[in-house]
């Protein structure tokens, strides 16, 4: 590779790849946030019965956690392997998994059926789903990231990321769609079912659109590059990725568990501990609060690549900087609006949240996948980006719905977003401009227009 630079596909090229890593995570988080909302709305009654509403409400946000827990463990496996077989790969075996999991959730008894076995088997499952989603996102961002150039990768890798208010704005769809048209009764006993076996439809349309792209080529070219290196020197062994990761890019591992916890935290209290909180507190009912994120996580859809293509022109700090502030700044509003019990303000309060959210989540894609060298690309963003899930959003609705029942007010759970907010943008501070960075380049030490680039970004802000 002479030049160190991977000349960027066809657009054509580029938009299948892009519409595969977009179809797969919105499947991925579709089954994932499936579950979030069951969670909130009748796993309590079905697998956790006999006990008071709200701490019916905690166990069914801790077996929601712990899919949270297996994710480090994903990006662990998955990422071992990305760096060493390949991005596609793994996907594929991610999306079979994922969907699985979901498909099994919607055939499982009731605990009335068979007892504490019902919880177990959906803790089990739930450690799968989250098994699949630590490999996921980092395959997914840097399939795209890998295939596109400098100049426009905060907008095209940003679109994977819409996948998650894509399975938000599914998942919530369809639930909204079923508590309307069912009674309770309906719903409690079957209808819930309907969302979880339709993953297995879903599976297979995301799977043939993914089987049809192509390996990243920074990854084709970094592989030979270590091939050729074996070839010359028969006794070299190369290091695995996660040691590489942890010896060379510690630091950038810190840096993007930092810049995900008000990112991570603030997305779980606006989506899934609302249906809590609003149906509780505020006296909002079911529908209602459902028919709030379904149209905020479609605004939220939209501007996610808008704050991806502003992260091109100024940089991925700013934009995510703006997020950080932004969502601190927003939290007393946000409960203030629930708590009138309108409707429009509910929209109001969870659209701005989410679209605060998307300054930081659209950026993260291409920052992540601009630290890292290939062969430890994988890991090191699926370790940074999964690791801090266990911290921020795995237990984010458990700790609000706590927060909630020893308080019973909304400002502890304000203070506990707005020290995440600190967090991230005391992280996001310290880190250096990424925007310029060839991926390519640096696998052969980045060369002095990389260098010259990174010099002029660290004084962006």
């Amino acid at each position: 590779m002479a030049s160190g630079t991977t000349a960027p596909p066809p657009p054509a090229s580029l938009k299948r790849i892009v519409a595969a890593s977009l179809i797969g995570t919105t499947i991925e988080w579709y089954d994932f946030f499936l579950y979030g909302s069951a969670a909130a709305l009748v796993f309590n009654k079905l697998f956790f019965p006999g006990s008071d509403p709200l701490v019916g409400t905690l166990l069914s946000f801790l077996t929601y956690a712990v899919g949270f827990a297996a994710r480090p463990i994903g990006a662990l496996v998955f990422g071992h392997y990305g760096d060493r077989l390949g991005r596609k790969k793994l996907l594929v075996l991610s999306l079979l998994l994922m969907g699985g999991a979901t498909f099994a959730i919607g055939l499982l008894p009731t605990h009335a059926t068979i007892g504490t076995a019902a919880p177990v088997l959906l803790t089990v499952l739930r450690l799968v789903q989250g098994f699949a989603l630590g490999g996921e996102w980092g395959g997914a961002v840097l399939l795209v990231s890998e295939h596109g150039d400098a100049r426009r990768r905060g907008f095209w890798a940003s679109w994977p990321q819409t996948g998650a208010p894509a399975g938000q704005l599914l998942a919530t769809g369809v639930l909204s769609f079923l508590t309307a048209v069912l009674s309770d009764a309906a719903f409690g006993s079957w209808g819930w079912r309907i969302p979880f076996l339709l993953s297995g439809v879903l599976v297979m349309v995301g799977l043939w659109i993914r089987l049809s792209v192509d390996e990243s080529p920074v990854f084709k070219e970094a592989l030979a590059q270590a091939e050729a290196r074996k070839a010359a020197d028969a006794g070299a062994v190369e290091k695995m990725p996660l040691v590489a990761v942890l010896r060379h890019h510690w630091r950038d591992v810190l840096i993007a568990m930092g810049a995900r916890m008000a990112e991570n935290i603030s997305y779980y209290v606006i989506t899934a501990f609302i249906l809590v909180y609003a149906t509780t507190s505020a006296g909002v009912s079911r529908q209602t609060a459902l028919n709030a994120v379904l149209i905020a996580s479609a605004v939220h859809f939209a501007v996610i690549p808008a704050w991806g293509a502003l992260s091109d022109r100024v940089g991925r700090r700013p934009v995510y900087l703006v997020g950080a502030v932004g969502i601190g700044l927003w939290m007393f509003p946000f409960f203030s609006l629930i708590d009138t019990g309108g409707f429009g303000n509910l929209i109001l309060a969870v659209t701005v949240g989410l679209v605060l959210h998307g300054a930081m989540y659209a950026p993260q894609a291409a920052f992540f996948s601009e630290i890292f060298a290939t062969r430890m690309r994988y890991s090191g963003a699926s370790i940074g980006a999964q690791f801090a899930s266990v911290a921020a959003g795995a237990p984010a609705p458990l700790i609000a719905t706590a927060l909630l029942a020893d308080y019973g007010d909304s400002t502890p759970i304000a203070l506990y977003v707005i020290a995440a907010s600190l967090l991230t943008i005391v992280a996001v501070g310290v880190a250096k401009e990424t925007r310029h960075r060839d991926l390519a380049e640096m696998d052969t030490g980045a060369g002095v227009a990389d260098r010259a680039a990174r010099t002029e970004d660290a004084g962006v802000l």
